[in-house]
């Protein structure tokens, strides 16, 4: 009964803020297809996420999954860094 049935959702971005404790905003930036232009625009998210170790730097590259609330607006945690900032 408490199996999950379906994968989290999980998505890839960049921290963009670090100074709250066990927690970062992450931006994560998609490219769309306008429907009628037929131009692709780039559109970005702002999450913020759970980082138990407070790990992460402002403008590493990330990937965060979702979860349960956590508090008001943190619906993310840290899943891992795939690249530091500045190597």
């Amino acid at each position: 009964m408490n199996e999950k049935t379906a994968n989290p959702r999980t998505v890839v971005g960049r921290v963009i803020s670090d100074r709250m404790d066990k927690s970062i905003s992450v931006r994560v930036e998609t490219r769309e297809q306008h429907p009628i232009y037929k131009k692709y625009v780039r559109r970005s998210s702002k999450f913020h996420a759970h980082d138990a170790d407070n790990a992460c730097r402002i403008g590493d590259l990330v990937r965060i999954e979702e979860c349960r609330p956590l508090s008001k607006t943190k619906t993310w945690r840290l899943v891992e860094v795939i690249e530091r900032a500045g190597e």
